[in-house]
């Protein structure tokens, strides 16, 4: 996620707390996701689709705070 930000991802991992806590959440979900997905745990369609647009929002955020920075 986000290549041409892996040196101020790093940085902004270890000096921003909001920043890492979005970050793991936002794996957190892509995780949960690719397991529903897998079938590894249970989900529906409606639910994998709700957490990809929540993730999708993370993802965001994460954006607008590495322009920011």
């Amino acid at each position: 996620m986000f290549p041409e930000f892996r040196d101020k991802i790093t940085e902004l991992k270890t000096t921003d707390h909001h920043f890492l806590r979005l970050f793991d959440q936002h794996n957190a979900m892509d995780q949960k996701i690719k397991n529903m997905e897998a079938g590894i745990t249970p989900g529906t369609h409606e639910e994998i689709e709700r957490l990809k647009k929540e993730k999708l929002a993370i993802k965001d955020q994460l954006y607008a705070i590495l322009k920011a920075a």
